[in-house]
């Protein structure tokens, strides 16, 4: 009997050593194929990578004219690179620029080779080589709205006001934007919202070779601007808990608000306070653009206004931005300055004041309301002069 149950143990024990001998060697197979997968890849990465920065064509070079419009993103200089030959893939181009955190890229005309370097290319438009005087330059300040941007264009251009307006709000060229620029989302294409592009229409001074450049190319200069500074702040915008759609339109606030560069930071310290605790942001420009006019002073019948971007009405942020902020704004905007205030009063000479309780608010707001009437009066009479 017990002869007869010794075999099958005896059988059952070579039956596990034989099938572990099976799984140690598929382990085995298994670990250097995965070893030799791994080794491929990586040098058909390497390749890959090496191929795309070195030169296009080192053998036979070729010089090629570019021109680089002013305000052009990474991603719209890495596509006319890609156009020219001069780089293999213009997608890539933009990610090395961000990866090694390139800024500065200067407006103009180039000289470039076919057997140049991603890196050498990268140095050369940095450098900038404009070979000829603009023929046309004016400036867009900070926290204008649309509409003011339009008559600045049209008073500086052969184009009229109407026609300025009439591409800015064309629904059909708006949506061939948001394929060009990553920052352009469905947002904007909110019936509610009065201008698809407001806020996106980046401030700054702008030079053209062209003594009468097209409207499409004066609007898409100006996105170029705002696209530019988006990828700047790139890893502010990746943790940030708001879209760039809702970073813009506090930007738009906070540029509307501040005169000082300090006061950004802090009005932006404010805004998230009062957003954290579900208090409506309560500030008056959002009144003016509701209303469609620049108002010298909110009275109490206007802030009861029903539009979605009246912040007395509704709460948190509004619709869409309500002026063209700078970079400034839209730094201060992704990163508030840390505080307990819970309330500001922008004085008429610049100065904010910043309290933490509706009384102390209060208070405030009724010390410096006359001084606040007295300065809008002359404000409107020397426009009118």
């Amino acid at each position: 009997m017990s002869e007869s149950n010794e075999k099958p143990r005896n059988d059952l024990y070579e039956e596990r050593v034989s099938q572990a001998k099976v799984v140690r060697k598929i382990v085995f197979y298994s670990l250097i194929g995965i070893f030799i997968i791994g080794i491929i890849l990586f040098i058909s990465a390497y390749f890959y990578l090496k191929n795309a920065l070195g030169p296009v064509d080192a053998a036979d070079p070729e010089e090629i004219q570019v021109t680089v419009p002013i305000g052009s993103s990474a991603n719209q200089i890495g596509t006319i690179l890609e156009e020219e030959g001069l780089v293999r893939n213009g997608t890539f181009f933009r990610y090395y620029v961000r990866y090694k955190n390139e800024s500065g890229f200067q407006a103009g005309d180039y000289a470039l080779s076919t057997d140049m370097t991603m890196d050498e290319i990268i140095a050369e438009l940095k450098e900038g080589r404009v070979m000829q005087e603009p023929e046309l330059v004016f400036t867009i300040p900070e926290g204008r709205w649309l509409e003011d941007v339009a008559k600045i264009m049209a008073n500086e251009t052969s184009h009229t006001e109407e026609e300025v307006m009439e591409v800015l709000t064309d629904s059909e060229y708006i949506e061939s934007l948001i394929d060009q620029y990553s920052m352009l989302t469905e947002d904007i294409l909110d019936e509610d919202i009065r201008y698809a592009l407001e806020g996106y229409l980046f401030p700054a001074r702008y030079d053209f070779m062209d003594e009468d450049p097209s409207i499409e190319s004066m609007i898409e200069a100006m996105l170029g601007g705002t696209q530019k500074v988006i990828e700047e702040f790139a890893s502010d915008v990746e943790a940030s808990e708001y879209s760039i759609h809702e970073i813009l339109t506090l930007a738009s606030i906070i540029e509307r608000e501040a005169q000082k560069s300090e006061d950004r930071y802090l009005i932006s310290g404010v805004l998230y306070n009062r957003l954290d605790r579900d208090m409506p942001l309560q500030v008056d420009p959002t009144v003016s653009y509701a209303l469609g006019e620049h108002l010298y002073m909110t009275s109490y019948a206007a802030l009861e206004v029903d539009s979605p971007y009246n912040t007395y009405r509704y709460r948190g942020i509004p619709i869409g931005p309500i002026a063209n902020p700078g970079k400034d704004s839209i730094r201060a905007a992704l990163s508030p300055e840390k505080t307990d205030y819970l309330f500001f009063y922008a004085r008429f000479n610049g100065d904010v004041i910043y309290n933490e309780t509706y009384e102390e608010h209060n208070r405030t707001h009724q010390m410096y309301r006359d001084e606040w009437v007295e300065g809008q009066s002359q404000q409107a009479e020397e426009t009118e002069e």
